[in-house]
């Protein structure tokens, strides 16, 4: 029980690592106190993998290695932190190079990747696959990532890199309720069929996913779209005011 718990809190820190490394609008004071809120959780995610009863409590070799997927866990909370400190020096009025950001926060989702990659080893066949599962929507935001730092303002590789973090976030969640179901019926994890209904399961997801973030986009083109006619037509009428005026001043002029 105690390491479904711990395995759920290391789901939901790393999804709010990962949120806080998204770039935010630069003018946005209040985004960077919230951006130095996350930064507690990220340092509260490595204290926890550290610090649980059955952790590594700081010690990485004790005769042998010591909890090693606790401390890849905690090299994954340390990359987003950087990256979070990126986002807060391209957000500052500081010289910082163009991209950083997008950089560090590719950087990030590659380590995270690199290690869950050589978390497989031993493992049953459906815990191999479901993580590898993973490693998909983590190497493609890393991709997707690394291509904004060059192809600047891109709206098709943002709404990429949205789809794919909505899937790692939601996959996460799927790993812990296979893994450690909550109802405590265990799945078999040598059964081929789990394995291709979770490869299945997996493309819901991302279909969920491109489905939340068409919605979004939707929501925002109709807003912007609607206030920037608006505005538009507020244009016009006041630019069709200043012209009837001057034809009157002119009319006046002429007739004085």
């Amino acid at each position: 029980m105690l390491r479904s718990i711990v395995h759920r809190v290391h789901q939901l820190s790393l999804q709010i690592s990962l949120w806080s490394s998204f770039p935010w609008p630069s003018s946005s004071i209040q985004t960077l106190h919230h951006i130095k809120h996350i930064k507690i959780f990220l340092f509260a995610g490595i204290m926890a993998e550290q610090f649980v009863p059955d952790g590594p409590h700081g010690h990485l070799y004790d005769k042998d290695w010591v909890k090693l997927m606790n401390w890849q866990h905690s090299t994954m909370y340390l990359f987003y932190g950087i990256s979070g400190i990126a986002d807060i020096l391209s957000s500052a009025p500081l010289p910082t190079p163009a991209g950083l950001d997008r950089l560090a926060l590719s950087i990030a989702l590659f380590v995270e990747g690199f290690l869950f990659y050589f978390h497989l080893h031993n493992r049953p066949p459906l815990d191999q696959h479901i993580h590898s599962l993973l490693l998909v929507a983590v190497f493609g935001g890393a991709a997707s990532t690394l291509l904004e730092v060059f192809m600047k303002n891109n709206t098709l590789l943002e709404l990429l890199r949205s789809s794919l973090a909505i899937l790692q976030g939601t996959w996460f969640y799927q790993i812990g309720f296979v893994l450690y179901p909550l109802n405590g019926n265990l799945w078999e994890l040598d059964n081929h069929g789990n394995i291709m209904f979770i490869t299945m399961c997996y493309c819901w997801h991302y279909a969920v996913a491109l489905l939340i973030v068409g919605i979004n986009f939707s929501l925002v083109w109709w807003c912007g779209g609607r206030q920037g006619s608006e505005i538009e037509i507020g244009l016009r009428k006041t630019n069709h005011h200043d012209s009837s005026s001057q034809k009157a001043l002119l009319q006046e002029s002429e007739e004085e």
